[in-house]
C-alpha cells in the first residue's frame, strides 16, 4: 500500500509499473485520475488550491484503503493526492487498484474514489472571476458514496 500526500505532479505510467514490476498473479489493474477542471458551478475556475491537516490525511486515506481491503481481495492499491495551488488540467489524485480479477479491482477503484471525495480530509479554494471561494460538498458524492453503505 502506497499512501503519498504531496504538492509534485506524480506519473500514472510509473505508478502502475512500480505496482507491478515482476509480478504474475496481477490479473487486473484499475486506475483512476482526477483533474482540476476551468469550469465548475457555471463559473471559470483559474486555479484552485487544496488544503489539508499533515499526518492526519494519511492516515485518513489509509483507513478508506484497509476499508476497500476488507471488502475485495487487493493485491495492492496506491493512492496519491496531490495539495497546493492546481491549476486547470493539473492532475489532482490518482487511485491504483491491483487485483486477481477485474471486477474487485474496478469496484474497489470507484470505492475509494467516493470515499475519497467524502471522507478525506481535504479543503478546496477556487479562484475566479468573481474572487475566491470554498468549494462546497456535493449531494450528488454523497449519494454515489451512499450506495457503498451496507445496510
Amino acid at each position: 500500500m502506497k499512501i503519498l500526500v504531496q504538492s509534485e505532479a506524480f506519473d500514472l505510467g510509473a505508478e502502475v509499473a512500480a505496482l507491478s514490476q515482476g509480478r504474475t498473479d496481477i490479473g487486473a489493474i484499475a486506475s483512476f485520475v482526477g483533474l482540476a477542471r476551468g469550469m465548475n458551478d457555471g463559473s471559470g475556475v483559474q486555479a484552485m488550491t487544496l488544503e489539508h491537516y499533515p499526518g492526519m490525511t494519511e492516515k485518513a486515506l489509509a483507513r478508506l484503503v484497509e476499508e476497500a481491503r476488507s471488502r475485495w481481495t487487493l493485491l495492492d492499491v496506491t493512492v496519491i493526492h496531490r495539495v497546493g495551488r492546481l491549476l486547470p488540467g493539473d492532475s489532482i489524485v490518482l487511485v491504483v487498484v491491483v487485483s486477481r480479477h477485474r471486477g474487485e479491482a474496478f469496484a474497489a477503484c470507484e470505492y475509494l474514489m467516493d470515499a475519497l471525495k467524502t471522507r478525506a480530509p481535504f479543503w478546496k479554494k477556487e479562484e475566479t472571476q468573481e474572487g475566491e471561494r470554498w468549494v462546497e460538498a456535493r449531494a450528488s458524492d454523497d449519494a454515489a458514496a451512499a450506495r457503498w453503505i451496507e445496510p
